[in-house]
């Protein structure tokens, strides 16, 4: 490509970092790159926004119906 300014590892974690925002789960982005360890792929949500809130969210309005 002639890009001296990216490496095969910056378009990796650009990858990962928009599957993170598109909604994918720890899981998932454990299971796209392969990663054994949640801290792996914890980096990647933390850059991504982790949606924990939204989580926290849906788990209260679970609690809250009963659904």
């Amino acid at each position: 490509m002639g890009r001296t300014d990216i490496r095969i590892h910056d378009l990796r974690h650009a990858g990962q970092v928009l599957a993170a925002q598109s909604g994918a789960t720890l899981a998932d982005l454990m299971a796209r790159l392969g990663h054994s360890s949640v801290n792996a792929a914890m980096k990647y949500a933390h850059a991504a926004g982790y949606h924990g809130r939204q989580v926290a969210d849906r788990m209260d309005a679970v609690r809250l119906t009963g659904v």
